[in-house]
C-alpha cells in the first residue's frame, strides 16, 4: 500500500463512511484542526522532562483521534456501526480531575500572563491557542450539523488543561510567569 492515493488532487477528500467534500468544507476544517492540535501535543510531550505531564497529554492525544474520528463521520449510524469513539463525559471529568490537581501546585492568578517561559511551557501555551482554534472550527461546524455537546466541552476543557500545564512547567523549571502589566504610561 502506498501512502499517495491521488484522489484527493481535485481538492476533495472523502468523509468516514460518507460522501467526498471539499478539502475546506467546515467538516474537514474541524477534524484538520484537532489533527493539528494532536501534532502540536506531540512537540508537548518531547519538550516536557515530566512523566506525570507526558502521560496526560498521550491519553489526551489518543481522545483527540477519537474526537477527529468522530467529526470525519457524519453519519451517526455508521459512528456506531464502525464502533468510532467519542469523548463523552467521563472524558470531560478526567481533564477537570487533572486541571484540579495540577492547580495545587502553582499560586492563583492575579492578572493576565503573557505566554512563554521555558521551552516546555512556551510549546504548551502554542498548544492552547491551537486547541482554541480546533474548538473555534468545531463550534462552527455545531452550529451546521450537531456534532455532540461532549466534544465541544471536550475541547474547550482541554484548552484550560494546557495553560495549567504550561504554568506548572514554569514552576518546575523555576520560571515565574509573566504578568501582563496593561497599557503603561
Amino acid at each position: 500500500m502506498t501512502i499517495y492515493t491521488r484522489r484527493g488532487d481535485g481538492g476533495e477528500t472523502d468523509l468516514f463512511g460518507g460522501p467526498r467534500v471539499a478539502k475546506d468544507d467546515r467538516r474537514v476544517e474541524a477534524y484538520g484542526a484537532v489533527d493539528e492540535l494532536n501534532a502540536y501535543l506531540g512537540v508537548c510531550r518531547a519538550a516536557s522532562d515530566h512523566a506525570d505531564l507526558r502521560e496526560i497529554v498521550e491519553h489526551a492525544q489518543g481522545r483527540l483521534f477519537d474526537l477527529g474520528g468522530a467529526l470525519a463521520t457524519p453519519d451517526a449510524a455508521q459512528r456506531e456501526k464502525r464502533g468510532v469513539p467519542a469523548p463523552d463525559a467521563a472524558d470531560v471529568e478526567r481533564l477537570e480531575a487533572h486541571v484540579d490537581a495540577l492547580e495545587k501546585e502553582l499560586e492563583p492568578l492575579r492578572r493576565f500572563i503573557l505566554p512563554g517561559g521555558c521551552a516546555a511551557a512556551a510549546a504548551f501555551h502554542v498548544a492552547r491557542t491551537v486547541c482554541r482554534r480546533a474548538e473555534r472550527r468545531t463550534v462552527a461546524l455545531h452550529r451546521e450539523e450537531p456534532v455532540g455537546e461532549a466534544l465541544l466541552r471536550y475541547l474547550n476543557r482541554l484548552s484550560d488543561l494546557l495553560f495549567v500545564m504550561a504554568r506548572v512547567e514554569n514552576r518546575r523549571a523555576g520560571v515565574a510567569d509573566l504578568e501582563w502589566a496593561g497599557r503603561e504610561g
